[in-house]
């Protein structure tokens, strides 16, 4: 048996461990509550805005934290398996082969086909399942918007465009100016 005859299913009971069989093809596979998700690979614009804020979140990321770019998949549930594009993880809650324990920070860069997902889903599933701060970046438009978990759900923490700078505390103090995250 292929690694590709494992794709066409008849249910949404997709699990963890049916990631194992999905084929290396380039693109992006995640589940949200047993439902798969594929997104095709990124473009350069996007993969620039993630390496600027991993370097930016890297250069003053305190001891006990560390930061990660995807591919690395978070695993909050059996039924569930997010790659965000950049997060930040407590030193203490980083496994062998993925995360399950809360985020400190997930971060998102939209793309064309990743969009809905990020903004919705992700949004969702990140709030339901703790994560403490979450970052929709827009290297188009050239914005973010920092969010910050209250009382089970997402508050508007701030928000920035272009060459405006957004300084965030959580999950540690960090400036982020947007244009800068797309200089390609």
């Amino acid at each position: 048996m292929t690694a590709m005859a494992v794709m066409p299913r008849e249910s949404y009971d997709w699990t963890v461990d049916d990631l194992e069989d999905l084929p290396d093809d380039g693109l992006q596979y995640e589940l949200v509550d047993g439902i798969l998700l594929v997104s095709p690979a990124p473009v350069p614009v996007h993969q620039a805005a993630i390496g600027e804020l991993f370097v930016l979140l890297r250069s003053v990321c305190p001891k006990e934290l560390k930061v990660f770019m995807a591919p690395l998949d978070w695993q909050p549930d059996h039924f569930t398996s997010l790659q965000p594009d950049v997060l930040v993880v407590a030193r203490a809650d980083i496994g062998a082969k993925n995360i399950t324990r809360p985020l400190p920070l997930a971060v998102e860069v939209l793309s064309p086909s990743t969009r809905r997902k990020d903004r919705v889903l992700k949004f969702s599933k990140y709030a339901d399942s703790g994560v403490r701060s979450y970052w929709v970046v827009d290297p188009v438009e050239q914005s973010i918007v920092a969010y910050e978990l209250v009382d089970g759900a997402y508050t508007v923490a701030g928000r920035a465009d272009g060459a405006e700078a957004l300084t965030l505390e959580s999950p540690y103090p960090v400036t982020v100016v947007p244009a800068e995250l797309v200089d390609i």
